[in-house]
Formats: C-alpha cells, structure tokens, sequence
C-alpha cells in the first residue's frame, strides 16, 4: 500500500465494520506514510468479550492493533508514538509492561501513560492508541 501526498484513508478490518457504521469512528486513519490508530481494547473479537485482566486484555489489545496496523499496511515495528490508558496505572504497570516489551522487543516508540477510572466497559482495565510511520521500521 503506497499512498501519497495527503490522500486521507479510514482504515477499518472486516470483523470491525460494524464499529464504523454504529459508532462513526475507524480504527486508524492514514495519510501518506502516517498512521494514527483508536484506542484498541481487549475485546476478543471473536467472542467480542473482554479478556480477564491486565496481562490478558494487554495481549489482546496489541493483537488487535497489529491487525489494524497490517490493515493499514504497516506494523508493529513501524509504531513511533504509544499512548496507553490505564485503570489501575501503579497496579497493573508491571504485567503490562512485560506485554507491550514483548511486542515492542527493540527500538521503542514514544511512549505516555496515562491513569483513568474509567474506559468504554466497566470490565476493561486499559487501551492502547498508537502513532505510526509506515515502512520506518525496516529502516
């Protein structure tokens, strides 16, 4: 997927389409080599359920944010800016820490984490937005 100039493109995988249509919102959006991401949860999409805590949903959360990404034509190793919402930030910082390393093994985006009492469900503990620059992780 080679876009140029500022050609915009909402970016939205098949099992997310019905998010679109009801909410209004895509998954990511892409201009040129830029990629900003939504907020990606825990959710199994299969069973479009939350996972059962931090480590869990962490897991989930970057699975589907490597779905989005790939969508877009890029990869997790193409993310430049994390930004990561958190229930419980002091609590659970450890188990979602070994997560996100183990996604993110090397050259670590910009990363901000922020504390919240609240997310979209009452079940999900935390949320994961990124910033990407397709192809920058080959470099």
């Amino acid at each position: 997927m080679n876009l140029t100039g500022r050609e915009r493109q909402s970016i939205n995988p098949p099992a997310t389409r019905a998010i679109y249509d009801q909410l209004h919102f895509s998954q990511a959006t892409r201009v040129g080599d830029l990629i900003w991401v939504s907020g990606q949860v825990g959710i199994d999409p299969q069973v479009m359920k939350p996972a059962d805590g931090v480590e869990a949903q962490t897991r989930l959360a970057f699975e589907n944010l490597r779905t989005v990404l790939r969508a877009a034509g890029a990869s997790l190793a193409d993310i430049v800016e994390l930004t990561t919402f958190h229930v419980d930030l002091r609590g659970g910082m450890a188990e979602f820490s070994g997560v996100k390393d183990a996604y993110l093994p090397d050259r670590y985006p910009s990363w901000t984490a922020v504390g919240t009492d609240q997310l979209a469900l009452p079940e999900l503990v935390v949320e994961i937005r990124a910033v990407a620059v397709a192809g920058s992780g080959d470099a």
